[in-house]
């Protein structure tokens, strides 16, 4: 892995929390052992922004994950205020014409272009009218976005070795559905498409998304230590 990134960093605490104290509670708790946070939509619409300025005032790193999805003037005006708040990551999720709207209004800000979902599986994308494998859909979006301009894509970890084999190493790859083989129960998990973080590293991601098994478990900074320990075996 050719990029310098703390593992501090590689590690995207997901904080799908439901008001700012509880987020402010989460940042106590892990102090500087993770210093990226995923803002996504319940606590976006929860607190806008001041959760996004809560955790650049500590010195943290945020992902916006909104993945908008509307027309490009839209979507050019939306990344246009989140990069002013200074957020590092911001999501998108569409055609040709809204990653461009998002791309060019970054501005220092890296655009990742969802390509599918990590909650889906083959019998889903064949609900909603594919025909191919989900492979297939990740690498053709994943090239069109970079051929765009997007910094980066967001792929479950089973995808990233065709991914890094095809279309080279000069790109960002962001990995949710990271489960790391904690013996506590994730309840409800609609997370199908899952690799360990050990996996997803190994095979060529840059960060995982981890939310779940961090804020479920007993001992959160021990799940984040083991997940890094599994980061640092796989860059090694």
């Amino acid at each position: 892995m050719s990029k310098n990134i703390p593992l501090n960093e590689r590690l995207i605490f997901a904080l799908d929390v439901d008001s700012l104290s509880e987020a402010e509670r989460w940042l106590d708790l892990l102090g500087d052992h993770v210093r990226f946070y995923k803002v996504g939509l319940q606590l976006f619409l929860a607190e806008w922004f001041p959760a996004i300025d809560t955790i650049l005032k500590r010195g943290h790193k945020v992902m916006v994950d909104l993945k908008f999805f509307d027309i490009p003037e839209t979507v050019a005006l939306a990344v246009r205020e989140l990069k002013n708040r200074g957020a590092t990551f911001i999501t998108v999720h569409g055609n040709d014409l809204i990653l461009r709207a998002a791309v060019q209004e970054r501005n220092g800000a890296k655009i990742l272009a969802v390509t599918v979902l990590t909650s889906f599986d083959e019998s889903d994308m064949l609900e909603m009218g594919f025909t191919g494998t989900i492979a297939d859909l990740v690498y053709h979006r994943a090239k069109k976005a970079l051929s765009i301009g997007c910094d980066g894509i967001i792929s479950s970890g089973l995808e990233v070795p065709r991914l890094r084999e095809g279309l080279g190493d000069r790109f960002l790859i962001v990995t949710p559905g990271i489960r790391p083989g904690t013996n506590d129960v994730i309840q409800e998990d609609d997370q199908k498409r899952i690799a360990s973080a050990y996996q997803a590293i190994r095979n060529g991601a840059d960060y995982v998304v981890v939310g779940r098994p961090i804020r479920n478990s007993s001992d959160p900074v021990s799940v984040v230590k083991q997940i890094q320990d599994q980061m640092a075996d796989a860059i090694a």
